[in-house]
């Protein structure tokens, strides 16, 4: 394996930066990239250790697959490897996706973006089931109880199809149950020297990470209320998404469209859909949200905000993966919370479904769901298809609504 100080920043800044430019299709894409560049081609991590590195990764709070790409950089360059490589990976997908915000997200857009956005708008439910699907075997095999699993399962998606602001509060109740279940007498004696390990490494680089994290705060107070919503909606997101981006659709969407009325349904759909079908991390979505509330420095500051966790992450605890991933309270506590977020991404479909508005956008979710899951293809051929077909539509009418 190669020694992480042979390893230059500027070939971290160029790697990540082509990963963020080419991947296309979510974490799996994500993860396969990194594995090719981390381990096959380069030998920088052994196998072990990179799928070590998974595992951890998806039992933290936050998107996966970027706090993968920051950990694979901070291990070959420390904390300015994972700043930089970490930044490289983000910047190319919220670049676009804030371009094509002004397209969607625009006052009075030109047909054949409505056209495009209702069609697109229309296949999102389908992704929502299909991620949801994909996850539903793996965890029913790591179930420690079915009973419990199947309570977890009905729990997120009840939560997410009707409370969707207090979806969060679901998922951390089911990991704090089945935590008990599990483990509920033996609680008080281990977890005291967890929380002191904890706080020794937070504490040991809280002041080399206060520049860092005072950022976002700095832009909250020169931007007043507004910004302040935004960056508590993007924290929400960027903290506490459990089981992938799609966990926290319904959150979002309680904010951002039925409680500060940044968004429409319509528009909503469209940030959803522009953020599957973008390079990156699914969940920059929120820079969406973020542009519809307070334009680019509202795009920016979302963005900033939900990533900011992933990065304290990786940097206050990288050192001790090894002893997370082996840790049996945090398997128990994601035993509970990860059957409800898998809950809770199927529930997504039905509150994205609500938003539906024209006849024919039904058509297309039909269309959208035999194209994912009977015939396997990917979420981006779904999306484009689906935003073609409103083209068309639209244009031959002369209406998003014939």
């Amino acid at each position: 394996m190669v020694d992480g100080d042979q390893v230059s920043l500027a070939t971290v800044f160029r790697e990540w930066g082509r990963i963020g430019c080419i991947g296309f299709g979510g974490p799996p894409a994500h993860i396969r990239l990194l594995r090719q560049l981390c381990v096959e081609r380069r030998g920088w991590l052994d196998p072990r250790e990179f799928e070590d590195a998974i595992a951890v990764c998806n039992l933290m709070p936050g998107p996966a697959s970027t706090q993968l790409a920051i950990f694979c950089a901070w291990r070959l360059r420390g904390r300015r490897g994972a700043l930089i490589g970490g930044a490289a990976f983000i910047v190319p997908g919220l670049i676009v996706i804030l371009v094509l915000s002004v397209l969607f997200v625009a006052g009075s857009p030109p047909l054949w973006v409505l056209g495009a956005g209702a069609g697109a708008g229309g296949a999102v439910p389908a992704v929502a089931v299909q991620a949801g699907w994909s996850l539903l075997i793996p965890s029913w095999r790591n179930r420690a109880s079915a009973v419990r699993w199947a309570v977890y399962l009905a729990a997120g998606l009840a939560a997410a199809a009707t409370i969707g602001a207090w979806l969060v509060l679901v998922l951390l109740g089911c990991g704090a149950v089945e935590l008990l279940a599990r483990h509920g007498p033996r609680l008080s004696g281990g977890s005291a020297g967890s929380a002191g390990n904890a706080g020794s490494a937070a504490g040991g680089g809280g002041t080399r990470m206060n520049g860092f994290a005072a950022v976002p705060a700095l832009v909250l107070a020169a931007g007043g209320g507004v910004l302040a919503s935004v960056a508590w909606v993007a924290l929400k997101v960027g903290a506490l998404s459990f089981g992938g981006g799609f966990v926290i659709i319904p959150l979002m969407q309680a904010d951002a469209v039925g409680r500060y009325h940044w968004m429409t349904g319509a528009q909503f759909l469209n940030a959803v859909a522009l953020g599957q079908v973008t390079p990156g991390p699914v969940v920059q979505t929120v820079a969406v949200v973020g542009y519809a509330a307070a334009g680019l420095a509202g795009g920016l500051l979302a963005s900033a905000v939900a990533f900011t966790p992933s990065f304290l992450i990786v940097l206050l605890g990288g050192p001790r993966f090894d002893q997370i991933r082996g840790n049996q309270h945090a398997r128990a506590f994601l035993n509970g919370a990860g059957p409800a977020a898998i809950g809770a991404i199927l529930g997504s479909a039905v509150t994205l479904t609500r938003e539906l508005t024209h006849p024919w956008q039904y058509a297309v979710l039909a269309g959208a769901l035999i194209l994912l899951l009977p015939l396997r293809r990917g979420v981006v051929l779904a999306l484009v298809s689906a935003a073609a077909v409103g083209v068309i539509i639209s244009l031959a009418a002369g209406t998003v609504s014939p």
